[in-house]
């Protein structure tokens, strides 16, 4: 009854253990947090409130809601309904693993709690008894007060009375017990207790016993009790004692009132079983970690599933015992987990083996996936313990990565070619998908090769939420690699800003246009196409794996807006690249290796000074411009095969930087402004040639509409510059017309030469 009471006071929860298919699994790490607190929270219970109300009706709710509802509002009710229940379950799972730990603690201590009141329950009844027969033994003695011929009368009487039936039974009853305690026939002997309190019950009602007979019967009782329950708890310690004899033994004592001793001496004895099949299994002895983990999780994971199994046969679904069992099964999967970290996982973060580390973690799951099956979670237990050793190992493999790239950096020749033999292709090689094949120079080959290969390791593992880890992680290599890329142009030793991060790393130069173009390639091929596709592997997993994603709320629907922010800061660095890139030439075209200028005020200015006048063609940086852009642009078009929106803008992106750089090159317009010698007619001639020189090369090809405006802007500015002379542009309008026209036909084809 006492066991009765307290369940019955104490909080309703989870007991631990649920039934296959149940609503939620108990987890004994926990991953819940509050229940569902904030707005959300408020929300949910605001919906829930009509259903708490004593008086609701659930017929009278579904007449008012479907009274005047077609078919397709009904469902929508039901779905909505069905939603509720769902959102209702799951905030009482948060509920109850928010004060999981507190719940467990409780329930044992009201467990122990219930034994102690048994014991002093059976203590008191044995008091009460042995009081009970005193006080009758001194009121008869006190009663007797016949002479002394009578008193021996009737002792005479009695002493020639015969036993009776119940008398000889008590008497017996010990020695029966005797013999079956020592044949170890447990059940008779149960019986037989539970006879004996019942005669001692129904001798004390009916007094066919005098009070110190059922005073030695509840002695007798209580003693064998003890007896027999030591005697349980010493055989259930045995080594030998198993299966069958371990429940019965386990039964037998919770039969007896022990029910805690009972199920703590069959935890133990599962414990003991465990330490000693373990001592067979030792890391030396297997060839790989793989092997080692799997053969201690069979081990492990077994005597859990049949803890498990015995507590729920022998003491069904209580939740005192089934809190013991979640306790002491999260304390055997801690101590697995430990033995894994120490001998595989250890290693394995230290030098980066993923492969391996993924391989005992998936092991490990797919055991714990069996217990969820039967209602017992312990999965959040191993991956609070394996997530640290395998963000290390994901941090050694992507260490890895960079280092043995930037090797390769330094030896690179920066030509464009197909994987080698010992580089892993995309697809077959044959003469059908070689175009398929990525044009990359060595470094890049590698870098694709060990990325795809990380993401295939990393692809099991998104159980333990390291997605985002690890394309954060791909993230800083491949800046490493644009690094090691900007750094292998001639023109970025003197900048100071790209060699950040670098350190002693050395980098083989790419010295000609087409050397540098492949930087590009290499670049603009991994951010575009190899990443991505390789990061696709991360969603790429079996349809269980994406089911548990979703309960997640981590499904691929929420995860394509991450990919394609992912995919844009590659693209970024890519830019970064290539501005630097077209800094470069256009570095290269404004100035000389002297430090002096191709393109500056006096140039236009001085032209009014000459007697002659000029010959009319573009200014030789324009010259160079337009040949420099041609070029590229034929060897882009064979390394760009299929990508040529990004070979065009790259090239608009050159002409750009060097009109934005006569844009807002302040000297060049305060010389032709504000400068002591004005710009004449013959300069201004000069610099619309030019402009128009620009345009029409560019048109289509190398020119965006926003240079193209810049560029009229920069003919108004120069126009405006020779109205604050005095003179009127309007009037050389024609003049500036002619000159171009007889500069672009007459020296084309000599352009067209020099391009080549």
């Amino acid at each position: 009854m006492a066991s009765a009471k307290s369940s019955r006071s104490r909080p309703a929860g989870h007991s631990g253990v649920f039934p296959v298919g149940s609503a939620a699994a108990v987890g004994s790490g926990g991953g819940g947090g509050g229940g569902g607190g904030g707005d959300g929270g408020v929300q949910l219970a605001d919906k829930l409130k009509i259903f708490k109300t004593d008086n609701f009706d659930p017929d009278a709710y579904v007449q008012s809601k479907c009274r005047t509802m077609n078919e397709k509002e009904i469902r929508h009710l039901c779905s909505y309904l069905q939603d509720l229940k769902k959102a209702s379950a799951e905030e009482m799972r948060r509920s109850v693993y928010a004060n999981y730990a507190s719940f467990i603690r409780t329930s044992k201590e009201i467990s122990d709690l219930e034994g102690e009141l048994l014991s002093i329950r059976n203590l008191l009844n044995t008091q009460a008894a042995l009081i009970h027969g005193l006080s009758e033994g001194v009121q008869i003695d006190s009663l007797t007060s016949g002479p002394e011929g009578s008193a021996e009368d009737d002792i005479s009487n009695v002493e020639d009375q015969e036993p009776s039936e119940i008398q000889k039974w008590s008497a017996d009853f010990p020695d029966m017990l005797d013999v079956l305690l020592a044949e170890r026939r447990v059940d008779e002997a149960l019986d037989a207790l539970d006879e004996a309190e019942r005669v001692a019950v129904d001798a004390k009602r009916k007094q066919t016993l005098t009070a110190a007979e059922v005073s030695a019967l509840g002695r007798s009782v209580s003693d064998n009790r003890q007896r027999l329950a030591d005697q349980l708890a010493e055989a259930a310690c045995q080594s030998s004692t198993r299966g069958i004899e371990l429940r019965a033994a386990a039964s037998a004592l919770k039969r007896l009132g022990d029910g805690p001793r009972a199920h703590s001496l069959l935890l133990s004895a599962h414990d003991q079983r465990l330490q000693c099949n373990m001592q067979t299994i030792h890391p030396s002895s297997t060839s790989y970690g793989g092997a080692y983990t799997a053969a201690l999780a069979q081990q492990v994971f077994s005597v859990i599933a049949q803890a498990l199994s015995d507590s729920v046969d022998v003491f069904g679904d209580e939740s005192c015992y089934a809190s013991e069992l979640v306790t002491w099964a999260t304390k055997q999967v801690m101590s697995f987990a430990l033995l894994v970290k120490r001998h595989v996982l250890s290693s394995c973060a230290a030098a980066g083996g993923l492969r391996t580390a993924a391989e005992c973690v998936q092991i490990s799951l797919g055991h714990c996936s069996l217990l969820e099956a039967r209602g017992l979670s312990l999965s959040s237990v191993l991956l609070k313990q394996f997530k640290p050793s395998l963000e290390q190992a994901l941090d050694a493999n992507l260490r890895r990565i960079e280092e043995s790239t930037a090797a390769l950096a330094a030896a690179d020749n920066w030509i464009l070619t197909y994987p080698s033999t010992g580089i892993r292709p995309l697809a077959r090689s044959s003469a059908a998908n070689l175009a398929l094949q990525p044009k990359l120079s060595n470094s890049a080959h590698r870098f694709n090769s060990m990325v795809q290969d990380f993401f295939e390791d990393v692809a099991p593992l998104l159980s333990l939420q390291l997605g985002g880890s690890a394309m954060d992680g791909i993230t800083q290599i491949f800046n490493s690699y644009v690094n090691l890329l900007i750094s292998a142009l001639p023109g970025s030793i003197d900048d100071e800003a790209n060699l950040d991060g670098l350190g002693n790393k050395i980098v083989r130069m790419a010295e000609t246009e087409e050397q540098q173009l492949a930087l590009l390639a290499n670049a603009s091929l991994l951010a575009e196409e190899l990443l991505p596709r390789a990061a696709m592997k991360l969603s790429s997993i079996n349809q269980s794996s994406m089911d548990d994603l979703r309960k997640r709320g981590t499904d691929k629907q929420n995860r394509v807006p991450e990919q394609r922010e992912w995919k844009r800061k590659l693209q970024r660095m890519v830019d970064r690249l290539r501005d630097s890139f077209c800094r470069q030439h256009a570095l290269e075209l404004i100035f000389t290796d002297e430090g002096d200028t191709h393109l500056s005020a006096e140039m236009y200015i001085n032209m009014d000074n000459t007697v002659e006048e000029p010959e009319w063609v573009p200014s030789p940086i324009f010259q160079e411009l337009y040949a420099k852009l041609n070029r590229m642009a034929s060897i882009a078009a064979e390394m760009f095969v299929g990508r040529e929106r990004f070979a065009t803008l790259l090239m608009m992106r050159l002409t750009e930087t060097v009109i934005l750089w006569l844009s807002e090159d302040q000297a060049f317009w305060e010389e032709i402004e504000q400068g002591p010698k004005p710009l004449g007619p013959l300069g201004l001639q000069q610099f619309y040639l030019d402009m128009q020189f620009v345009i029409i090369f560019g048109q289509g090809r190398f020119l965006s509409r926003h240079v193209h405006q810049v560029i009229l802007d920069i003919i108004d500015r120069a126009m405006a510059a020779f109205s604050a002379t005095g003179m009127n542009p309007d009037s050389q309008y024609s003049c500036f017309c002619a000159v171009s026209f007889r500069a672009m036909t007459g020296s084309w084809t000599s352009l067209k030469k020099l391009s080549v």
